[in-house]
């Protein structure tokens, strides 16, 4: 016992507190970071959380225990919130004509630009701010990239830099900013409209480098366009935001080989996917009782994330009008108006405590909008899933679940209760989506170290050895020619044009020597004039 108690002081004694500066994303992305940021503050490091006053969802007026330190934005916190609100009724909104919806999404991209330049500038352009920043000392810089311009900062107070990200559409930034290898022949685009495995045919292959394709083409000019002016104005010379981001010294993914498919990965990605998954606490008094209630039916969970909380009145009543023809209750997170169709069985909350009800054992569906949280609270309790994904990677993440034989997927726009009622029977009635789920839930608990553990070692191990630029490749120094080998190539088939030209030019010398007509006393006739 004594020998145990001295081991355990000796640990904690050789464990040196550090300063951690976080850049945080919104709305789910700034729960999952949350989750690193409790665990180092419980590793007694110092944590001091960077935020714009125009974040519509990270709270920085509530006291915790570490610090916010807020920089004055131009933009409102309403504007922010409008333009979040846009982007989710862009997708939500099913009415629109074609024309209507790219002019939406135009005007939607270009709000979004003028959001992220805003906070860029707030933040770079703030000597007050960059003074304190530099005084702080900070040992490492934990950013998600939907905070612009954390690269930047990162460059300017000269510390290491970590990077939470879950992914960007075709891979764009894993891909030219972190030299993350992709091959399109079996790793699929992830997109708005993800319908592609690890598994395709010539067909899809060749809509896998479209979409490969298009989305780096637009990434591209995006970044050119807006980031790397601002990039280049600070540093005072051209340069670009993909340069900058490559300098990572760790990239912590936020998924795992139990929803992946298998794809090459550099020394410095590291996965860490549902870092946040904990067991389930229980119940409230109230909640429970309902649970109980459903018997030996069981209980279906309903949620659609963190930013969808209301519904038109016709998709809400759709629905309900489902969910009231099977025998379990229903726990639907909604604030919305309530539908007309809502049966007995169905119990509405502007809240749920979703980990716990997907951890208890009266939970046998979860219907989802495929967010990667739920998602890995589904993998990490075993429970089976309905898919409605709505936007953003959604749809791509539940294609994994369905490839892997764990979810149903639909449309929410176009299905119909009874396209609802016959996916839940399927998926409640069909053992096969439960054994799946089961699969997945143990390979992701047959792991050598838990994803938050493994998350916050990374985070130290960079504070310890003031970076890992040992684990980035090469490739960050090499121009687009030669990390395709195609220098080499020319030099090669040069190599192979001389000596085919040499090798021609002799056969034709010694060809000439050998064959040409000579006169009887040896000495060759003279070809005659036309």
């Amino acid at each position: 016992m004594i020998c145990g108690t001295i081991f355990v002081l000796v640990l904690l004694c050789g464990v040196e507190a550090g300063r951690v500066l976080v850049l945080p994303g919104e709305y789910s992305h700034w729960h999952n970071m949350r989750t690193i940021v409790d665990a180092l503050v419980e590793k007694n490091h110092s944590v001091t959380v960077l935020v714009s006053s125009s974040s519509p969802t990270v709270q920085h007026t509530r006291k915790e225990r570490f610090n916010y330190n807020v920089f004055k934005a131009n933009m409102k916190k309403e504007e922010a919130s409008a333009i979040w609100s846009d982007f989710i009724h862009l997708w939500m909104n099913d009415t629109v004509t074609t024309y209507e919806r790219f002019s939406m999404i135009r005007r939607v991209m270009s709000d979004f630009m003028e959001l992220a330049a805003d906070t860029c500038k707030g933040m770079l352009h703030n000597e007050d701010l960059l003074h304190t920043l530099q005084e702080s000392h900070y040992d490492v810089l934990l950013s998600d990239p939907m905070m612009p311009c954390a690269d930047l900062m990162a460059e300017m107070l000269k510390i290491p830099h970590i990077i939470s990200l879950r992914l960007s559409f075709a891979y764009n930034l894993e891909r030219f900013c972190g030299q993350l290898p992709t091959p399109p022949s079996y790793v699929p685009a992830v997109a708005v409209q993800g319908h592609l495995t690890d598994h395709m045919s010539f067909t899809e292959r060749v809509k896998n480098m479209l979409l490969y394709i298009m989305y780096s083409t637009i990434s591209q000019l995006h970044m050119r366009f807006t980031f790397d002016p601002i990039y280049s104005e600070k540093w005072g010379k051209p340069t670009t935001m993909c340069e900058t981001m490559g300098k990572a010294d760790i990239w912590l993914i936020r998924t795992y080989w139990d929803f992946e498919y298998p794809r090459p990965l550099l020394p410095n990605f590291k996965f860490v996917g549902g870092l946040h998954c904990k067991p389930a606490k229980p119940l409230s008094k109230e909640l429970e009782v309902f649970v109980q209630s459903s018997g030996d039916h069981g209980v279906v969970v309903f949620s659609l994330g963190s930013m969808i909380n209301k519904l038109t009145m016709e998709k809400a009543n759709t629905i309900a009008s489902a969910l009231g023809q099977i025998p379990q209750k229903v726990v639907w997170r909604y604030s919305g108006k309530t539908p007309e169709t809502l049966a007995p069985n169905t119990k509405l909350y502007d809240w749920i405590p979703q980990n716990d009800l997907l951890g208890h054992p009266k939970t046998k569906v979860f219907i989802t909008h495929g967010g990667t949280n739920g998602l890995y609270e589904a993998i990490y309790h075993g429970v089976p899933m309905v898919g409605l994904p709505l936007f953003a990677d959604q749809p791509d993440n539940m294609m994994h679940m369905k490839t892997k034989g764990a979810a149903v997927v639909l449309d929410i726009n176009t299905m119909e209760s009874k396209d609802l009622v016959d996916a839940l029977k399927t998926v409640l009635n069909n053992p096969s989506y439960k054994e799946s789920i089961m699969r997945l839930s143990r390979i992701h608990h047959d792991q050598p170290m838990k994803p938050l553990d493994q998350a916050v070692f990374w985070i130290e191990f960079v504070m310890r050895n003031k970076g890992a630029k040992h684990l980035r490749v090469q490739a960050h120094d090499l121009s687009w020619y030669q990390y395709h080998c195609l220098d080499v190539l020319a030099f090669l088939l040069s190599i192979v044009a001389l000596i085919t030209f040499l090798f021609i030019k002799t056969c034709s010398f010694f060809f000439r020597k050998c064959f040409r007509k000579t006169r009887p006393d040896g000495k060759a006739q003279k070809k005659k004039k036309e």
